[in-house]
């Protein structure tokens, strides 16, 4: 049984277009973090709001960062 060769999940045609996205998407959620931490009360802040944020807005920076280097 021959083994099958890794393929992209999608298409190389389609990197620039789903970098910049990703790329947007990211820097958006990034500033919603930033203007979140830089408006609100230490009262009012949610840690769990805080994490997520930071969590998702990190994924999409690194999945970037994998695309872009190919």
């Amino acid at each position: 049984m021959a083994a099958k060769p890794i393929a992209s999940p999608i298409p190389v045609a389609m990197y620039p277009t789903f970098s910049v996205t990703t790329l947007v998407i990211g820097l958006v959620i990034t500033a919603f973090f930033f203007i979140y931490e830089a408006t609100s009360s230490k009262k009012n802040r949610s840690l769990g709001i805080e994490l997520v944020t930071a969590a998702v807005a990190s994924v999409l920076l690194i999945w970037l960062t994998l695309l872009s280097s190919f």
